[in-house]
């Protein structure tokens, strides 16, 4: 029950920091974000502009992560997805009840220090095993499908949202829109790992019950290799499984229960040739 009270304080953090980032740097500044956020903050600039009505971002925000929270239920598990959601329902809820102020009428202090406060929200979110909802579930449903880069789906949607903001309101706003999508995806990387796909190299002694407890979090393969301590002449075993950077904290979490003692080095993985998933 602590661990997930820890994770849900995490993700509300998490979702406080990114309402804040576009509340007071973002919105303000018509800087755009990434992904499904961005879009929301889009529909809320051409609802202002063109619309007589406007659309509030955190309910669009909600409305659109519904059907992908749908799918990340049904295609990826209960625990990632539940998390994904609470993170949308207090972000959702955060930027309605949080007033727009405009801290500073410099666009390039807002875009970077929106970029810098809303990554590090999305940071830890992500590294305590959850995420901020939309391309995230998507990426994970899309990786368990296709061994194909999430990150051109990333680009496609950034592009289409960089595109409609700079057509609409001025190609300055696209190109500070850059600038932000450039720094939270470095702070991103820095807090959590830039790598979409890793390869965990485990040396345990208690490989059986390792294989049973990695079996029931994640759908992944796993390749046991006899091993040998060189300085004990201890009898071991090293497990290699391949996964992804949503699965991490899953596997760091299983490992610390069943073999608190085991050694495990975690590496980027540049491609993969053969079955990656195991449905």
């Amino acid at each position: 029950m602590s661990e997930h009270a820890k994770k849900i304080i995490v993700v509300i953090i998490g979702a406080f920091l990114n309402a804040i980032a576009l509340n007071f740097f973002l919105i303000p500044a018509s800087v755009y974000s990434a992904g499904f956020t961005g879009i929301s903050q889009l529909l809320w600039s051409i609802s202002v502009e063109f619309l007589p009505f406007t659309i509030p971002t955190g309910l669009s925000l909600f409305l659109l992560n519904v059907p992908v929270a749908y799918l990340g239920w049904k295609k990826i598990g209960r625990s990632f997805t539940f998390y994904s959601f609470l993170s949308v329902i207090f972000m959702s809820i955060f930027l309605e009840v949080i007033p727009i102020i405009q801290v500073s009428p410099d666009i390039l202090l807002n875009a970077v220090f929106g970029g810098v406060i809303a990554a590090i929200g999305i940071g830890f979110t992500l590294k305590w095993g959850a995420s901020t909802g939309g391309m995230d579930i998507v990426a994970m449903v899309l990786s368990r499908m296709k061994d194909r880069p999430v990150g051109t789906y990333f680009f496609a949607l950034n592009a289409i949202i960089i595109i409609t903001a700079g057509m609409l309101f001025g190609w300055e706003k696209a190109l500070y829109t850059l600038v932000q999508l450039y720094v939270s995806t470095r702070v991103i990387d820095a807090i959590h790992t830039r790598h979409e796909k890793l390869t965990a190299m485990i040396i345990t002694k208690k490989a059986d019950e390792l294989k049973t407890a990695i079996h029931e979090k994640l759908v992944r393969g796993i390749t046991v290799v006899p091993a040998k301590g060189a300085f004990t002449n201890e009898p071991k075993d090293m497990l290699i499984i391949v996964i992804t950077r949503y699965e991490l904290y899953d596997l760091e979490h299983v490992i610390k229960e069943v073999d608190p003692n085991a050694f495990t080095n975690v590496v980027q993985t540049t491609g993969i040739f053969g079955f990656f998933r195991k449905d």
